[in-house]
């Protein structure tokens, strides 16, 4: 058999060089080559590729059969909304968050339940046989079904695979996986893509559903090369503090439905478990009305939620004054906080202004802006806002508040929960409100203010 042939790539401009050296000679980078393989003997590594090989059938797009891909359950309808509605055949998932979060638990939660009604492997290279047992007894999960092999060599887990046949794997983490084609240490740019490579090659091949752990870097990403999010099919991150309870898994990469679907659970001693109303967790507030805090709705996937967000301004002793934000877009407070001053004619420049969403959660939309502004506007003046008051929408520099999408979902998720009032963009106001729901629709930042403090 012939012997593989090893290159070294420039993680920075491409080039490839038959041995190491600390400097790329193309772009002059320091410590950017890696080691790859190439297969020796075949026409693409002697460049002949292409020219004898058979013809791909190839159909348009009317000929294509678009039926449904067949899904199977996880047992955690937070976990199948997360994933699209559930897990598909030979699919590939890889799993981020901080160390503490809950990776493990949730996938050990998961094949135990999986491996009641399917055969399931799960694949440790962190821990041992004894505590990945000792973990499931302390969680009171089923331990009869599953199976649990201790292994890092990528190949010797393929050869397993191929004779357990598993319809779900677990590999926890794919850092500690190496193959022994190349030479360097486990949980490098080459190994952590080699092994991830010959993983998506297997699940294709044999339908078998993968979960990849992944570490993430101190700056939040996963570590590892970029390729490995391009190669698997949905990247799930997990979001929350360690030592908090509430923990958000958010799709944000998904092949086989939507991104951005967001799934809610809470840690408890028996493991995670989920959160089928997230709004409720949310709203769980102080009984008196005080300064600063505010509701509003935000939309997560395929469903609305009511969070709350609170605001803190106090006189700044600082030349510049400080502009915090915990769950928003910092930059986007400077810029709304302008827009106050401008429109609004309320200045906030010797002020120190800090935000927060309650529960962890990441606002990544501008319909928190109205919210926002109003939270802000209620600290400064210290004016309670009303418990049953709901406030959303976007507004833009020349204030002007413009609709959000799904408005109407949002309104009778506040009319479910109890709110009376809800400030929103005009062109989000229903004909006929939900019962017990009074909206007010406003074109400008200047009426908006209007109603809340009238």
């Amino acid at each position: 058999m012939a012997k593989a042939k090893r290159l070294y790539g420039c993680t920075e401009c491409g080039a490839t060089f038959p041995k190491w050296a600390g400097q790329c000679a193309e772009c002059g980078a320091w410590n950017t080559l890696v080691e790859s393989l190439i297969e020796a003997g075949s026409e693409a590594a002697n460049g002949r590729a292409g020219w004898a090989g058979q013809q791909a059938q190839i159909k348009t797009l009317a000929e294509v059969s678009v039926e449904e891909m067949p899904r199977f359950s996880t047992a955690s309808a937070e976990l199948d909304r997360v994933l699209g509605g559930g897990l598909v055949d030979g699919s590939v998932v890889l799993i981020g968050g901080d160390p503490g979060i809950g990776k493990s638990t949730i996938l050990l939660q998961t094949l135990c339940n999986i491996a009641t009604r399917l055969p399931a492997l799960y694949v440790t290279g962190e821990e041992s046989q004894q505590q990945v047992a000792m973990r499931a007894r302390r969680l009171g999960l089923p331990e009869d079904q599953l199976k649990v092999m201790t292994e890092t060599c990528i190949e010797a887990i393929i050869a397993t695979a191929r004779l357990e046949q598993p319809k779900v794997m677990v590999i926890d983490s794919i850092q500690t996986i190496f193959t022994e084609q190349l030479q360097s240490a486990p949980g490098g740019v080459s190994q952590v893509r080699e092994s991830a490579a010959l993983l998506v090659r297997y699940a294709k091949q044999s339908g078998t559903a993968i979960f990849l752990v992944g570490h993430v870097t101190k700056e939040g990403s996963l570590a590892g090369p970029r390729v490995l999010e391009h190669m698997v099919d949905t990247v799930l991150y997990f979001e929350g503090e360690s030592d908090g309870r509430l923990r958000l898994l958010r799709a944000v990469k998904n092949r086989f439905g939507a991104i951005n679907e967001l799934g809610v659970f809470g840690m408890t001693d028996r493991g995670l478990k989920e959160v089928s109303n997230p709004s409720a967790i949310f709203l769980t507030r102080a009984q008196e009305e005080v300064p600063g805090s505010v509701v509003m709705a935000t939309w997560e996937g395929t469903r609305p939620m009511l969070i709350e967000v609170q605001a803190l301004v106090d006189t700044s002793h600082l030349a510049n004054p400080r502009r915090v934000t915990l769950g928003l877009d910092q930059n986007r407070l400077a810029m709304l906080l302008a827009v106050l001053h401008r429109h609004g004619g309320i200045p906030t420049h010797d002020q120190d202004v800090f935000l927060n969403v309650v529960g962890g959660v990441k606002v990544l939309e501008t319909a928190s802006d109205l919210a926002l502004m109003a939270a802000v506007m209620s600290s400064l003046r210290n004016r309670p806002l009303p418990h049953d008051l709901l406030v959303f929408g976007e507004v833009g520099l020349s204030g002007e508040v413009r609709p959000v999408p799904s408005g109407q979902e949002r309104l009778k998720e506040a009319a479910k929960h109890g709110f009376k009032r809800a400030i929103v963009p005009k062109g989000n106001a229903p004909k006929e409100a939900p019962p017990g729901l009074q909206v007010i629709a406003v074109t400008r930042l200047e009426q908006a203010l209007d109603a809340l403090f009238e």
